[in-house]
């Protein structure tokens, strides 16, 4: 059983969204703080400095950001009235984006757990972690089925945006 990110997004949309998601991430940061560096937000996206500098030169050609020196080597960026517009815009898709997968998650929990029921369990486990993890034990939690450890149990297991259940030790 199987709970996929391709049923919230098409392959085609997945790296576009990866995309938009760095660079409102990349404008909030900005936001924040306009002396930032490429070497801070690579580090907090987890990136190289290079696809930094790629997000900050295509948001700089749409002209959603502004550049000035602030000394010799250091730049500052300066966010746009339409880099504000734009940065609220990729907010409220992330935010529609998540609340869709939630949404999704939680029904796929629900239709999986009358299979948990007719293997003759009232608990089960959960591996994995993050938020679809904590989507499953909320879920869980709200239809009246235990979250226990034991390893005996059936699980809900979170592999990246996929959501197994796994009633008899396979996969």
């Amino acid at each position: 059983m199987v709970l996929d990110k391709a049923q919230v997004l098409t392959e085609d949309q997945d790296l576009d969204e990866i995309q938009k998601e760095r660079e409102r991430i990349i404008l909030e940061n900005i936001e924040d703080d306009p002396n930032v560096n490429q070497a801070t937000l690579a580090s907090k996206l987890n990136v190289a400095v290079g696809t930094i500098n790629w997000h900050i030169k295509r948001l700089v050609g749409k002209g959603h950001v502004k550049l000035s020196r602030a000394e010799r080597k250091k730049l500052r960026y300066i966010i746009t009235p339409e880099g504000l517009a734009f940065r609220a815009s990729l907010t409220v898709k992330y935010i529609e984006n998540s609340m869709l997968l939630f949404r999704r998650t939680r029904n796929r929990v629900i239709d999986l757990l009358p299979e948990v029921r007719r293997s003759g369990y009232d608990c089960v486990r959960i591996t994995g972690d993050g938020d679809l993890a904590e989507v499953i034990r909320l879920t869980c939690i709200e239809q009246g089925v235990k979250i226990d450890n034991d390893p005996a149990l059936p699980a809900f297991e979170v592999r990246g945006w996929r959501v197994f259940l796994n009633v008899d030790g396979e996969v």
